[in-house]
């Protein structure tokens, strides 16, 4: 049996004008993660993260701790989805405001719930279900190029993340915000690959912020 090791990525800079790019907390994120991921000897035969900056730089902070030499190879159906398409579409097209987060998680939950019910009636540019079909697309091919026993380890986001374990759990419309909403930047989930498919096995695992690491904890 394999192992797919989903890992979101470190905190980004919210409320910024480059939102796309780790924030210094999230860069500590990233090396914490990937001294998790060696702690917990996973052997990295297999790594891919999306095209987004802020995938590849948690992709390439923590495989130098769990995995030196490696790359990843990216992969744009990883990629998360745009949530100024979707807060444009569904919630008024409020940007992010670094003075009110929560304000804007309030609209963004709201807006993503709107977008999984319209379906392809959403004035969206990406809609719900090409956003999950092309999610579901990548997990499949990941688990698909796995040897007997082969792990590998995904650097995304955290729609991509709740989206995924939705499916699994066989409602990811219901998931989507709820599993979004306690999401842990530089969390794990494990997925495990077999004959019958994916299974999920943990999600949004984050001991390695516990304790003297507390401070290093966030979801945003």
């Amino acid at each position: 049996m394999g192992a797919i090791h989903l890992v979101r990525h470190g905190q980004a800079s919210f409320g910024a004008a480059d939102y796309d790019r780790l924030s210094e907390l999230g860069r500590e994120q990233a090396r914490l993660v990937g001294a998790e991921l060696a702690r917990r000897q996973v052997r990295v035969d297999h790594a891919w993260c999306g095209s987004l900056s802020r995938q590849r730089a948690t992709a390439e902070l923590a495989l130098a701790e769990c995995a030196p030499g490696v790359t990843a190879k990216e992969d744009p159906r990883w990629n998360e989805y745009a949530d100024t398409d979707v807060v444009g579409a569904h919630g008024g097209g409020r940007p992010q405001d670094a003075g009110d987060p929560r304000g804007f998680q309030r609209v963004l939950e709201s807006a993503l719930a709107a977008w999984a019910a319209a379906g392809e009636r959403s004035d969206a540019a990406e809609q719900w279900p090409a956003f999950r079909d092309r999610v579901e697309a990548a997990a499949a091919d990941a688990a698909g190029a796995l040897g007997k026993g082969e792990q590998a380890v995904v650097f995304t986001s955290g729609g991509v993340i709740a989206t995924l374990c939705g499916l699994l759990l066989g409602a990811p419309e219901t998931h989507l915000v709820t599993l979004s909403r306690v999401a842990v930047n530089a969390g794990i989930s494990k997925l495990a690959t077999g004959r019958s498919g994916l299974t999920l096995v943990s999600f949004n695992e984050h001991g390695h912020f516990d304790g003297p690491a507390a401070g290093y904890l966030t979801y945003r």
